[in-house]
């Protein structure tokens, strides 16, 4: 089906907004809150954990890549999955991403609630988390771009963060810096135990962690078809994620557990506050306090960006009056209904979320970033479907091909396997599983219901 140009999404999006998305979307609340329990789990062998996810993702990126760019007016990743995988399984990965990133919206906004309560511990929990969503839709409403510029802003602060912690640490471990627990020095990193002080066990369990702090990197898949020059800024966002990925999570974990070793890291708070703490920096509670709420913020923004074009994509060409709304571009070749509707029902789940049980929530998200698996998987299936079909019309792949295909594809989808069966290992993630291929049972229902109630008509 053909597009006019003013059923287009918008290409608003320039080169350094597409660059500080995909490092936005690898930098979140999962390194700087999350990452003290990780440590706690498996010590220093944690930094080999975030290299070999950080491949794995790089590899998954590039199959996305690739198939981004063999047809850059698809509006998002979902449709490559329902044309090489079929209409079923992409109607299961288009409302599945929808659902994850509305969870992920859900849990950030309440969290920063309660970041808030550091600065007004009487402030009602749920006033900072729609405020936050107010301003940013508004802000998603009006333009792309103006996504793009406060996408930009978010991360820059998230870097500077991550970027004065490893500088701090050079410094630190240069001058042999004497701190509570002993002295700044990279032999932190083996002498408690060693790489691998809680065994092997501890290093497979936090595969769990690692793999969910990279939830959304494949983010960057949803801004082709907003991006100016595509087939330029696309591989040069895809093609610095190994860089990112060393610098920001290897980097800065390196230089924090050489400051303070790993046995001495409290898994119940951020380990950069513990740091800073450590070396005598008393506003540091402060400054990270503020970094995660922008951290929150940042999440917040990408979900309502994410959902509404995903929303698009999934009614884009429908009938029914419903989808017509969902699937129509605003003047500004924005879809503000969809944006609208997806940010109507984050706003409903978080004043839910202060009636429901803290671990019906807890659950709820638990399934959606376990349900990333799924989605990932499906990529990688689509390229390797792609790439058969272009050989089967003796057709040449693109410029920008996945580097080691076949064999990237398959060690991609061993990987996520290996961490489905980490997931096993626990009770909490088990739970969290067995719910997932419950929420995947219900959409395939809800698609044969559909199917056979048009299939009369037809």
């Amino acid at each position: 089906m053909s597009k006019n140009e003013d059923e287009n999404l918008a290409r608003g999006l320039k080169s350094r907004h597409v660059q500080l998305i995909a490092i936005g979307g690898t930098i979140g609340t999962g390194l700087f809150l999350g990452a003290g329990q990780s440590i706690h789990l498996a010590g220093p062998s944690i930094l080999l954990a975030y290299a070999i996810t950080g491949v794995m993702c790089f590899w998954l990126m590039r199959a996305l890549g690739e198939l981004l760019l063999s047809d850059l007016n698809s509006t998002s990743f979902v449709n490559f999955v329902a044309k090489y995988l079929g209409k079923q399984v992409g109607f299961v990965t288009g409302w599945t991403y929808w659902v994850c990133w509305i969870t992920i919206a859900m849990a950030e906004i309440t969290a920063a609630g309660l970041y808030m309560h550091y600065w007004f511990p009487k402030l009602p929990q749920w006033i900072p988390g729609f405020v936050i969503l107010v301003v940013l839709l508004i802000m998603n409403l009006i333009t792309v771009e103006l996504f793009g510029e406060t996408e930009f802003w978010f991360s820059i602060i998230k870097i500077t963060a991550i970027l004065a912690l490893i500088g701090t640490g050079i410094v630190l471990v240069l001058l042999h810096y004497k701190t509570s627990v002993g002295h700044a020095s990279l032999t932190n990193l083996v002498a408690f135990g060693g790489l691998f002080p809680k065994g092997i066990k501890g290093f497979v369990l936090s595969f769990q962690m690692v793999v969910f702090a990279f939830v959304g990197v494949e983010m960057v898949g949803m801004t082709a078809a907003e991006t100016k020059d595509p087939r330029k800024v696309i591989p040069e966002a895809i093609n610095d994620i190994p860089m990112r990925i060393g610098l920001f999570y290897v980097g800065a974990l390196f230089f924090l557990m050489a400051i303070f070793p790993w046995k001495y890291v409290s898994p119940s708070s951020s380990p950069f506050v513990q740091v800073f703490q450590n070396i005598g920096i008393n506003g540091a509670a402060a400054v990270i306090n503020f970094v995660v709420l922008t951290a929150a913020a940042s999440a917040c923004n990408s979900a309502l960006f994410t959902t509404g074009r995903m929303l698009f994509s999934l009614n884009y060409g429908r009938k029914s009056p419903l989808a017509k709304r969902l699937g129509h571009l605003s003047k500004t070749q924005v879809p503000a209904n969809a944006i609208l509707f997806s940010a109507l029902i984050i706003a409903v789940a978080v004043v839910m979320n202060a009636f429901i049980p803290g671990k019906v929530f807890t659950f709820i998200s638990s399934v959606a970033t376990t349900c990333f698996l799924f989605i990932w998987g499906s990529i990688v299936l689509a390229h390797l479907k792609y790439r058969r079909v272009l050989k089967k019309q003796a057709h040449v792949p693109g410029k920008f091909r996945m580097p080691w295909y076949p064999v990237s594809d398959y060690l991609v989808l061993v990987f996520l396997g290996f961490v489905g069966i980490v997931l096993v290992l626990k009770m909490d993630t088990l739970i969290a599983l067995i719910g997932s291929l419950l929420w995947f049972a219900i959409l395939n229902l809800v698609y044969l219901i559909q199917k056979r109630k048009k299939s009369p008509k037809a």
